[in-house]
């Protein structure tokens, strides 16, 4: 445990005794801060006493009131000035650090127990039971602790009947500042994977199957809130943790749930990870689907195909007018991927339909895109034919704002004091996350890839983590939380 000493150099707060004799006022007539250079010897070369002020051998009169306020209040202030601007001293770096460390063994035997609890997204048993080992560990921590079930579903097109539950926890602090911390607990991976890719170490790395994406996040979290309580920091105002089951089929559960606990909140944190290099990310890509439906005519195709209506022939005409549609310049690319027509060589179509997968990085790209789709169909090569179009916003984007920015300039900082550098990504560059579901409705800064640095995820023999990730994520998250709740950062 940090010395409270130690502990007291990170709390910026003034503790100025309310009513003490003036004779004895000058042992605290200066914060405990400033107790090194002004109030104690120590290695300092300062005497206790400033030399006008030291107590006479032979008398026991108090000093005069009328030098000793002026002075007392002039070192007080002076110190204070200082003090409020001061970065945390090197014990305090020193001290979390070290319980950081600490907290690396304990981290891994959660990731270990997360992994070996196969949770893909549509096995709601698995999440149910990873769910509850979640829960547990929060209610343990002290948090207010309880598992959700879906109410609320975003019915997409690949969405499951049943959907997993989410774990919602609340710590809440003396202060004012309301911090989220979010991850997801399902996988891409079915029942039965996890045999070719148990929880293993080797060398520097952790394997497992969802050890990237996302238990490590998961973890992560748990051992970020376990850090502030051995630290026993509770100036935030509120600690939020959501984790959800859903986020690998695009949130249809959650996604609501989502935006409103982030509404009112300051800062949210995302613990999707940082990549192989650790960058925290401010944008993410939106993702979005086309699903195109052509209603024709069927035929016999060598007696009679003048009778019919060739669906075929009407989706092939609707995809080459809707072939360029992208524009790469400003992030928003469409492209068809997948298409299906006729049950027979000699019948002729009666239905065509085709996907397509968009991405955009704003949310009225997509609106757009699915204003011109519509507008697209209604030009048919086939009169008889009839032509329908759902567009789906998977994911809408998250785009950076001024608030992240600060946010992940200031764990630049933080991340200095390690002599480490960090990565701060503003331009989307790869698929969206749920972060983006936290930024709909917030004015607060959202940073997403706080996670550990890994790589493999969605791969069933090579994900794995970075150990030597482990502790400087920890020691950012929880310096992240603790400066934003002391009012370090606005």
């Amino acid at each position: 445990m940090p010395s409270s000493s130690a502990l007291r150099s990170y709390d910026f707060r003034l503790r100025r005794p309310a009513a003490l004799p003036l004779h004895i006022m000058s042992a605290w007539a200066v914060p405990d801060e400033c107790a090194g250079r002004v109030t104690s010897a120590g290695n300092t070369g300062i005497p206790r006493h400033p030399p006008n002020l030291r107590p006479s051998r032979m008398s026991r009169s108090h000093p005069a009131p009328s030098l000793v306020g002026p002075l007392i209040a002039s070192l007080w202030l002076a110190c204070a000035a200082t003090t409020a601007h001061a970065e945390p001293g090197a014990n305090v770096v020193a001290d979390i650090h070290a319980l950081a460390q600490k907290e690396q063994q304990p981290l891994l035997d959660t990731l270990r127990d997360l992994v070996s609890i196969e949770s893909g997204s549509k096995d709601v048993e698995g999440l149910n039971q990873i769910a509850e080992r979640v829960a547990g560990q929060l209610k343990q921590l002290g948090g207010t602790v309880e598992i959700l079930q879906p109410t609320d579903v975003y019915r997409l097109d690949d969405t499951p009947e049943k959907i997993g539950p989410a774990v919602h926890a609340v710590f809440k602090g003396t202060g004012s500042r309301k911090i989220m911390l979010i991850a997801h607990m399902d996988t891409v991976y079915l029942k039965g994977m996890l045999k070719d890719q148990p929880f293993r170490i080797d060398g520097d790395k952790a394997y497992g199957l969802g050890i990237a994406d996302d238990k490590q996040g998961v973890a992560l979290i748990l051992h970020t809130v376990a850090l502030l309580q051995k630290l026993s920091f509770r100036d935030y105002g509120t600690l939020t943790v959501l984790t959800n089951g859903d986020e690998e089929i695009s949130s249809p559960g959650w996604r609501s749930t989502i935006t409103r606990f982030a509404a009112d909140q300051d800062v949210v944190f995302s613990f999707e990870g940082g990549g192989t290099d650790g960058t925290l990310r401010l944008a993410t890509s939106g993702i979005g689907s086309a699903y195109l439906t052509v209603q024709g005519k069927s035929s016999h195709a060598g007696s009679r195909p003048e009778g019919g209506v060739n669906a075929l022939y009407e989706l092939s005409h609707q995809l080459l007018q809707m072939k360029d549609l992208s524009k790469p310049e400003q992030g928003l690319k469409l492209n068809w991927t997948v298409s299906k027509a006729g049950t027979n060589r000699n019948v002729i179509p009666a239905e065509a339909t085709a996907q397509a997968d968009a991405r955009a990085l704003k949310v009225a790209d997509f609106d757009q895109l699915e204003k011109t789709l519509q507008e697209k169909i209604k030009n048919h090569l086939l009169p008889d034919s009839k032509v329908d179009l759902k567009f789906e916003v998977r994911r809408p984007p998250l785009e950076a704002n001024e608030a992240s920015r600060r946010v992940a300039a200031h764990g630049k900082t933080i991340y200095q004091e390690l002599g480490l550098s960090l990565k701060v990504d503003e331009k989307a560059t790869g698929g969206g996350t749920d972060a983006a579901f936290a930024a709909l409705k917030t004015n607060g800064a959202v940073v997403e890839g706080m996670g550990l640095s890994g790589f493999g995820a969605h791969s069933n023999d090579a994900e794995y983590v970075q150990l030597n990730s482990i502790v400087p994520r920890l020691y950012l998250t929880t310096r992240m939380i603790m400066d934003l709740s002391t009012g370090k950062l606005k």
